[in-house]
């Protein structure tokens, strides 16, 4: 029995492509895929079978789409109605099998997703979220509506992070975590309802952060999650305790701008 192969390079004879979407150079799109109006592909993407980019949706170079995805589909909301709004993803992101983007809801609304992310099966991103460099979501990882993730994060499999929730940058969550309320940078989180159970001491290691700044992080845990203090008060003790450092800085800056309140530690 023959099969149908995809070309390394080049068309598909069953691909669906519209006259309006901009394809760039070396492009492959795999049988079956549909690319959508009003889209724009940068070069060395490839597009595998039975993929859609949906309309509206600006991809960057060098991403993969594996068999299944749908990248800019309509918002998963009642309040939308039609308007034109818009999926934006950057360069280097792999994006596997049968993984949802939805493009932002409200008229000029975005969906925006960085470079070198990598989304593993089933993963979800819904509308208006803001996904950073080098995250990556493991399979059946979920974001809700509005949500913010930062460079360099990691979210488990079968992780559920609720609409407008911010996820700071290097932070880690657990598989099975159902995250409800910010995650401070750094930060390990695991459990249903989620809780902060370390730092992420590891990550921060590969990430190649140097150690004194990550002695200061650790001093920065113990005021946040181990001194009692309500979180304005352990602020305003980092802000005076605590070595100025890129790292700290970024910590401090987070959680003057939390707003649904931050995830703790189990007592």
């Amino acid at each position: 029995m023959s099969s149908i192969i995809m070309p390394e390079s080049g068309i598909h004879p069953t691909a669906i492509i519209h006259p309006s979407a901009v394809l760039g150079k070396n492009i492959s799109v795999g049988p079956y895929a549909v690319i959508d109006e009003d889209t724009v592909i940068g070069d060395n993407c490839i597009v595998g079978a039975h993929a859609v980019i949906h309309k509206y949706t600006t991809v960057g170079k060098n991403n993969r789409f594996f068999p299944g995805c749908s990248i800019g589909g309509e918002p998963q909301d009642l309040k939308f109605v039609g308007e034109k709004s818009y999926t934006i993803i950057g360069d280097g992101g792999t994006f596997r099998e049968c993984c949802t983007v939805g493009r932002g809801c409200g008229e000029g609304a975005e969906t925006r997703i960085g470079n070198n992310i990598l989304m593993m099966a089933y993963t979800h991103v819904a509308h208006n979220c803001i996904v950073g460099n080098d995250v990556i979501m493991s399979n059946v990882a979920t974001l809700a509506g509005h949500v913010i993730v930062e460079d360099r994060a990691v979210i488990g499999g079968l992780a559920a992070v609720h609409q407008f929730t911010k996820i700071g940058r290097n932070a880690m969550i657990g598989g099975m975590a159902r995250v409800n309320q910010d995650v401070p940078p750094y930060m390990i989180v695991a459990g249903d309802p989620a809780f902060v159970s370390g730092l992420n001491s590891v990550g921060l290691a590969r990430a190649g952060i140097p150690q004194e700044e990550r002695s200061e992080l650790k001093k920065a845990f113990r005021i946040l999650y181990r001194s009692g203090l309500p979180l304005q008060e352990a602020i305003s003790t980092m802000e005076q305790e605590l070595n100025s450092c890129e790292t700290v800085e970024t910590l401090l800056r987070f959680l003057r701008n939390v707003e649904r309140g931050i995830l703790r530690t189990r007592k």
